[in-house]
């Protein structure tokens, strides 16, 4: 058994286990759109987590509510992976209000853009040229970033935590789990629409979704692969700008690869149609290129800075980061 986990750790490190990782993350990706998610949004952590701000009701924008089983999946699924591999390490305590703000600013400047650097990337398989301006961006913020980094800049280290501070973001994620079955409701309104505490679009890109279980094990799927090879779109950028070093980054690649020859096929044999090449137009998205760029610097910046993409930090959570 120990032979064999050797084995598995020695080809998820490869450079071949980063490209398996980004082609799978891609064509599942794909898959989710044809399942019923949002066309170019197989995967988005900022929407996604947006919608699931809006399902609780801290926020009432009433066609982004929804919770998404994905990034359920995307905690428990780096929880199973850290765990099976011993890498599970309750941590926190490195400058939490820091983070904390990193985070409001790189959300607010993702969705300024309508996606995170997944979404940018999809989008981009997709025929998306807006996406274009948002990852020139995010090359912009990740290289300022790491202009910091170089002159000294660190958050510092975590230190070691109790268990329960490791599981702090699993268990949430169970809990939203059990409210995404169950679907509680308070009462209905006059018009007999259900008052919370969990709320659902029925219009807009909130009501566009695969079913519960194939988003569920998507995300389990996709944490488990992104944990293992430590897939992240910003730190693919840093280590080009800082060391010059493209092992991330082909997996990256991979995924856009990946995407395009996935929607190409289920374009020519389904009546889906996922590839629409050109700048207007476009699912949930915008054509206003300054904001799109400025957007996504922002949030390259903020991703940097804190150590991590979105996709990233959800998969650090699940290994028992607190940060």
């Amino acid at each position: 058994m120990t032979h064999y986990m050797s084995k598995l750790n020695s080809f998820f490190a490869s450079r071949w286990g980063i490209i398996s990782a980004g082609a799978v993350i891609g064509v599942l990706a794909s898959l989710l759109v044809y399942w019923g998610n949002p066309k170019n949004m197989g995967i988005c952590v900022a929407c996604f987590e947006r919608d699931i701000a809006g399902a609780l009701g801290l926020h009432r924008a009433g066609v982004v509510q929804y919770i998404r089983p994905e990034i359920i999946g995307f905690v428990l699924g780096a929880l199973l992976a850290a765990l099976v591999f011993r890498e599970f390490r309750p941590r926190a305590g490195s400058a939490p209000i820091v983070r904390f703000a990193l985070g409001v600013f790189a959300m607010i400047g993702a969705l300024v853009f309508l996606g995170c650097p997944w979404r940018a990337l999809l989008r981009l398989a997709g025929g998306d040229l807006n996406a274009i301006l948002a990852l020139s961006g995010l090359v912009a913020g990740v290289t300022l970033g790491a202009f910091f980094l170089r002159g000294g800049y660190n958050l510092g280290r975590a230190n070691r935590a109790p268990l329960v501070i490791g599981l702090v973001l699993p268990l949430a994620v169970i809990g939203l789990l059990l409210l995404a079955i169950l679907t509680p409701e308070f009462g209905r309104d006059a018009d007999d629409n259900p008052i919370g505490p969990i709320f659902e679009s029925v219009t807009g890109p909130g009501a566009l979704h695969a079913a519960l279980a194939v988003s569920l094990v998507v995300g389990i799927a996709v944490g488990i692969l992104a944990q293992r090879t430590r897939f992240c779109t910003m730190g693919a950028i840093r280590d080009v700008v800082l060391v010059r070093d493209t092992h991330l980054l082909s997996g990256v690649v991979a995924l856009v690869a990946a995407a395009v020859v996935a929607n190409a096929v289920i374009t020519g044999f389904t009546d889906e149609d996922l590839l629409k090449l050109g700048f207007a137009n476009q699912p949930v998205a915008h054509d206003n290129h300054l904001w799109n760029f400025l957007g996504m610097a922002l949030a390259g910046l903020c991703f940097a800075l804190a150590g991590g993409c979105p996709g990233r930090q959800l998969f650090l959570s699940g290994e028992g980061d607190g940060d």
